[in-house]
């Protein structure tokens, strides 16, 4: 049976979007709880004596900041200029978390320091990615009135400069506390864009948001209605659309409310009623990594709006960068390279600006993979191509085809090609399984595009030895093998071109 959602899915952003948002660098201060995320993994081989319980022989620690410090730093990695508002402990942990939100690019001059307060500490202990245990630290009670009044001056400081968006992350650890929420309807009228990511949404309703992002626990407390539970979340949130952007905007206006549902996506309800609704589909992913991936959400939804970048396309980009933390291990963060990585894979098939694929070059070598370069026309695919590329695709963990647009072609191979345009090209050799990008080249060779690139291996098909290519040099130079593989005589275009006009098969 078909499902109400299927006809709401939100048109794709494409690759190029992630990239706007480190261009155009908007301004966005995030106000909320700032967290310590801990983790501690390793083996479990044996039960302990003194229970039965797992006995984890921890061999990594690490932490991250969680909260609304996942929130800023998230913003940060895809280009934002941030500030981070909140209250920090004075003890080690807090010492840490500001630090690490400095090296994450974070500014947080406008943070707190409290006297005496603990700062919040989330750790899980983890063996063979999946959570065994995790065990929490947190303030003894709600901020001092010091400490309040001092977070309402920061936050007057903060945008008294003109700022692009303001992102909310109550976690209800006190820094959202009824003066703080005063002090920001007060200073209401100098955000553009305010986004609410809060445990307790409705406490923010009297600021009337621009845009509220809860899960969908969240969403039907809003509404004090009983979670679902099951499959049809999605159309449980769709047939209270009314009642959650009324209750969103404090039942006097309408807010617009993205609804995340984990592995079943997000559901976006504007605010104007006449507008409809969309769904974007979530890739799945283990739920023992989706710690964090909703502030990743409510983090690329703000900065892409922020920017510019219209609602429907602005839904279906939070969705991917939340994707691509939930394949991630521990809290992370979704930097524009790896946006920009899935966004194309979600456009499989599509050809890459140079500026993107540098991008995601530069996250995959960050993550230690292999890259394998190749170029060619690929005019009229045949077994031969396929065979190819399978064969250079088995030499690395990223494969990146550029094709010569048609002007080169033309000029390589006569008048009469390219026998299909550059996209028609692109489109089937990106839906090969075994390409992961496709870009193109205007050039007779791709040397400019190789030394941009830097492959760890370039390949060639062909009857040629590595020393023929004019690439080997200058692969070789920037540390790079080149391989030439297996040629398959009597499969080239050209040969097959020459049979149609000749009339034979």
């Amino acid at each position: 049976m078909r499902s109400p959602r299927d006809a709401l899915t939100a048109p794709a952003a494409p690759a190029a979007l992630a990239g706007r948002i480190a261009d155009r660098a908007p301004r966005v201060v995030v106000l909320g709880d700032a967290l310590l995320d801990g983790w501690l993994s390793g083996p479990a081989r044996r039960l302990g004596r003194d229970g039965p319980v797992p006995v984890v022989e921890v061999s990594e620690s690490r932490t991250q900041p969680g909260g609304a410090g996942n929130t800023a730093a998230n913003l940060a990695a895809l280009g934002a200029r941030v500030d981070l508002v909140a209250v920090l402990g004075d003890d080690p942990a807090g010492v840490e978390l500001s630090a690490l939100l400095t090296a994450a690019g974070v500014g947080t001059a406008h943070c707190v320091t409290a006297p005496g307060r603990a700062t919040a500490v989330k750790r899980r202990i983890t063996s063979g990615g999946q959570t065994l245990a995790r065990y929490d630290a947190a303030p003894d009670g709600a901020p001092r009135p010091s400490t309040t009044a001092a977070l309402v001056g920061a936050l007057e400081v903060v945008l008294a400069e003109p700022a692009d968006a303001v992102v909310v992350a109550d976690y209800g650890l006190g820094t959202g506390d009824r003066r703080v929420r005063a002090a920001l309807s007060r200073l209401r009228a100098r955000i553009p864009l305010l986004v609410v990511d809060a445990h307790r949404p409705g406490a923010w309703a009297v600021l009337r948001p621009d845009l509220l992002t809860p899960s969908i626990d969240e969403a039907a407390a809003l509404i004090a209605e009983p979670e679902p539970v099951g499959s049809g979340r999605a159309e449980w949130v769709l047939a209270r659309r009314h009642a959650l952007t009324r209750a969103a905007g404090g039942g006097e206006v309408r807010t617009e409310v993205i609804v995340t549902l984990d592995e079943d996506g997000a559901v976006r309800l504007p605010a104007d009623p006449a507008e409809p609704a969309q769904w974007a589909s979530a890739r799945p992913g283990p739920q023992a990594r989706a710690c964090g991936a909703g502030d990743t959400f409510s983090a690329a939804v703000a900065a892409a709006r922020a920017t510019g970048i219209d609602p429907q396309r602005a839904l279906g980009l939070a969705q991917c960068a939340a994707d691509v933390v939930v394949g991630e291990a521990g809290t992370a963060v979704c930097t524009t390279g790896a946006l920009t990585a899935r966004l194309a894979e979600r456009d499989r098939g599509g050809l890459v600006s140079h500026r993107d694929l540098l991008a995601i070059v530069a996250e995959h070598r960050r993550r230690g993979s292999r890259i394998v370069f190749t170029n060619g026309c690929f005019d009229v695919l045949h077994r031969g191509h396929v065979a190819y590329l399978r064969q250079a695709r088995a030499l690395g963990d990223l494969l990146v085809v550029a094709l010569n647009d048609d002007g080169s072609v033309a000029r390589l191979k006569g008048p009469e090609r390219p026998v299909n345009p550059l996209e028609d090209r692109a489109g089937v050799v990106g839906a090969i399984e075994c390409v992961d990008l496709v870009t193109s080249f205007a050039h007779d060779t791709p040397a400019e595009l190789i030394e941009a690139v830097r492959p760890d291996v370039y390949t060639k098909g062909g009857d040629y030895t590595p020393q023929m290519l004019p690439e080997t040099p200058i692969v070789e130079r920037l540390g790079g093998e080149v391989r030439v593989l297996d040629y398959l005589s009597d499969h080239s275009t050209t040969a097959i071109v020459g049979r149609i006009k000749a009339g034979r098969p």
